[in-house]
This record gives structure tokens, C-alpha cells and sequence, in this order.
């Protein structure tokens, strides 16, 4: 067998052996690298079969990929239809998922976190599966493909600028006229046979089947409220059992929305610390300094225990506080706390300053449960707005009555 030995001509190259392109590189080969026991026959093609140092090359870029673009790590492949290619999306939620999903929990980038709306694929439908709509918004993307595993259908994701079904049907965007365009641009009716779409029951305030049916010839199906319950669904024939039709708001449910809360609050709560120290110090002796720190941290005492009763207790115990309007529940749970932080400090507050921190923890704790309206089955947006317009203008008076006495009581 013949060896063939390569080796660059050193002396019609401009480059010195010794610098430049000819130097190791980063993979540890160097372009005048001797290649040696390589057949005759082979000699031509060595420098396609063989590599020139280091690990394989990883897999070729997807010809879906474009310049500027970079496809989700949940779409796996892609599958051939009537309007070219549709992109197949896994079930399993990553570690990209996960870390997503926590991140936007925390309230970090919740309003970018969404998929662009189009025609998706799960498993491999044919024309005869059903198509499930949803909004684009990331977390209720990943919520419904997690719950079809083994199932054959076709997503169509609105454009609901990133926001949750529900929402988007209050505010909108899930709507007709949005799932008549989309129907459009998708050419659906090319890629099914059926004239059947399957809509989450939480979306139709927003969509009218009928002027839908009319617009494009697709009858609308209202699925469950949850996503877990589509599988049974599918199999029943779509047809929903009563639980499915239900909207709950269990511990979790709610448990789940306050770190949302949590995260809007440093910034305000800067401010707030700042006001309330300056306020502490004023006195007969115009401005203590001893006073602004020993008295500030009993009023950023009641503000944290107005935190806390505001976003996590009125929350976690909504069913077993009285009261229909979430700012009273609040309230309730407010005043509780309060005398609860009265009893931690055991006596060193006075009459006006007791007063002052009830207020005060009251009206912090009763605003913030009062952002919990519009994560809830139990009120609508009039009823919210409803309850704005007579809370809010209660918590301002609050606040100032509790600023008022906590001011007086170095003077008395």
C-alpha cells in the first residue's frame, strides 16, 4: 500500500511556519500538520472524509434557520403540508422551559414571553386531526403541548401580544377577528378536511362562534377550562364533562400569583422606606436622628406585615376570610397582622403610634390584595373597576390619617 505524505510549500507560502494561519489552533491541529497512511485511491478526497483534528463537526444548521432568526428549542422537526412546512413541537417541557417558566413566575420579562402566533404540529397530524387554538403567549403555549402527549393535533396560536388567553378575550385580542385572520394567513382550510376548531372555554368572551363559523366556515368547538382535561375530552367525543366546564382557584392557583406581586414592589418600597424614616425623625427637636431610626423601624415594621398580609395571607386564606370584595378581605387580614405587630413589640408604642401602624399595615394590606381581582374567577372587570373606585380613595385616607397621627406623637 502506497503512503502518501503532505506537507505545504514553505517557501511559496508569504506566512511563516511559525505565525499566523499555520500556528495550532484553538482544537489543537495545525494546518501543515503531516498527514500520513492515508490509501492512494483516498488521497483525493482525505480532506472530506477525514477531519483535520479534533471532534467531529456537529450537525449542519437547520435550512429553516434564517439570517437575524433562531428556531424555539422546542420545535424538533419539521413536517411537509399543502402550505409548506409546519413546524413540529415537542410535549416534554426542557430546562429552557423550566428556567423560562420560573423567570416570567418571578414577573421578569412576563410581557415578552411569547411564541410567534402560526400553524404548529404535535406528533404527526394528518388532515383528519383537530386543531386546538391558544393564545401565543408562552406559558399557555407550553401549558396546553405539555397535556398531548401521544396525541395528534395541530395548534393555531392568535396573535394575543403575549398575554393569557383570558386576558386576552377581556381585553381583546382573542378574538374574531383575530382568529378569522388567522385562519387566513395559516391556509388552514388547505391543510384539514374537517371544518372544526377546538377553542379553550376561558376565550369565549372574546370570540363569537357564530360570526366566526360565518366568516370562515369553521364551526367552534368550546373545549375545558383546563388544558389537563383534553385528552378526555378528545376521547368523549369532545364532549365536556361538568368539572371540566368549572373554574377553580385552589391554593396553588393562588399561591402561584404572588411572586408576580412580590417583584413590582422594590421599586415603590425605596421610596416608601425613605418617607417613612424621614417622617420618624421629626420631632419638638426638629429632626432626630435616634428618633428617625428607633420609631422608622417600627413603621417599616408595619409596612413589610402589610406586605406580607396583602400578598401572601389574603391569598392563601381568600376562602376563609369574610367578605365578597378582595380590598375588605385585605383589610381584615390587615387589621389582624397589626395587632398581631402590636404584640411583637410589646408596649413600645403609644396610643397615636398604635393607631397610626394599624392604619398603616391596613391600608397596605387591603391594596395589595386588591391586585388580586384580576387573577380570579369570582369578579369581573366591572366589578373590579367597581371596587377600585370606592377602595382606593378609602387606602389614600388611611395612609394620610396613619402619616398624620405618626407625625403628631412626638408633639403630644
Amino acid at each position: 500500500m502506497k503512503t502518501i505524505i503532505t506537507q505545504p510549500d514553505l517557501k511559496k507560502s508569504s506566512v511563516s511556519p511559525d505565525s499566523g494561519p499555520n500556528r495550532e489552533n484553538d482544537q489543537g491541529c495545525c494546518n501543515d500538520q503531516v498527514v500520513q497512511n492515508i490509501p492512494a485511491q483516498a488521497a483525493d478526497s482525505a480532506d472530506k472524509e477525514i477531519p483535520c483534528c479534533g471532534k467531529p463537526s456537529y450537525p449542519a444548521s437547520s435550512p429553516f434557520e434564517k439570517p437575524g432568526y433562531q428556531l424555539w428549542h422546542f420545535v424538533k422537526d419539521f413536517m411537509d403540508t399543502p402550505i409548506g412546512p409546519v413546524p413540529m413541537v415537542r410535549v416534554n417541557p426542557t430546562w429552557q422551559d423550566r428556567t423560562g417558566t420560573f423567570i416570567t413566575r418571578i414577573g421578569i420579562g412576563r410581557d415578552h414571553y411569547k411564541v410567534a402566533p402560526g400553524l404548529y404540529a404535535v406528533g404527526r397530524p394528518d388532515p383528519d386531526d383537530p386543531v386546538l387554538v391558544t393564545a401565543n403567549y408562552k406559558l399557555t403555549f407550553d401549558a396546553l403541548r405539555k397535556e398531548l402527549s401521544g396525541i395528534n393535533a395541530w395548534i393555531l396560536v392568535l396573535d394575543t401580544r403575549g398575554i393569557n388567553v383570558w386576558c386576552a378575550a377581556g381585553k381583546g385580542t382573542f378574538a374574531t377577528d383575530e382568529l378569522v385572520k388567522r385562519i387566513a394567513l395559516t391556509q388552514l382550510d388547505q391543510v384539514v378536511h374537517h371544518r372544526e376548531l377546538i377553542l379553550p372555554q376561558l376565550g369565549a368572551t372574546g370570540v363569537s362562534a357564530v360570526k366566526a363559523k360565518k366568516a370562515t366556515g369553521f364551526k367552534v368547538i368550546w373545549g375545558p377550562v383546563q388544558a389537563r382535561d383534553l385528552k378526555a375530552f378528545l376521547d368523549n367525543g369532545r364532549q365536556a364533562e361538568k368539572r371540566m366546564r368549572q373554574v377553580t382557584f385552589s391554593l396553588p392557583e393562588r399561591l402561584v400569583l404572588i411572586p408576580v406581586e412580590l417583584y413590582h414592589l422594590p421599586k415603590p418600597t425605596i421610596w416608601i422606606l425613605a418617607g417613612i424614616f424621614l417622617l420618624s425623625g421629626i420631632g419638638s427637636s426638629i429632626f432626630s436622628i435616634s428618633m428617625s431610626w428607633s420609631r422608622g423601624l417600627m413603621a417599616a415594621g408595619a409596612y413589610l406585615t402589610g406586605i406580607i398580609a396583602g400578598t401572601v395571607a389574603a391569598p392563601a386564606l381568600l376562602p376563609w376570610i369574610p367578605g365578597k370584595a378582595f380590598a375588605i378581605k385585605g383589610a381584615i387580614i390587615g387589621v389582624a397582622a397589626a395587632i398581631g405587630l402590636l404584640i411583637g413589640l410589646a408596649g413600645s408604642w403609644g396610643g397615636l403610634e398604635a393607631l397610626a401602624l394599624i392604619l398603616f399595615t391596613t391600608a397596605i394590606s387591603s391594596y395589595l390584595a386588591m391586585n388580586f381581582t384580576g387573577s380570579t374567577p369570582f369578579t369581573s372587570p366591572t366589578g373590579v373597576e367597581k371596587e377600585m373606585r370606592k377602595a382606593i380613595p378609602l387606602q389614600a385616607v388611611a395612609v394620610l390619617l396613619a402619616a398624620v397621627a405618626w407625625m403628631v406623637t412626638p408633639f403630644t
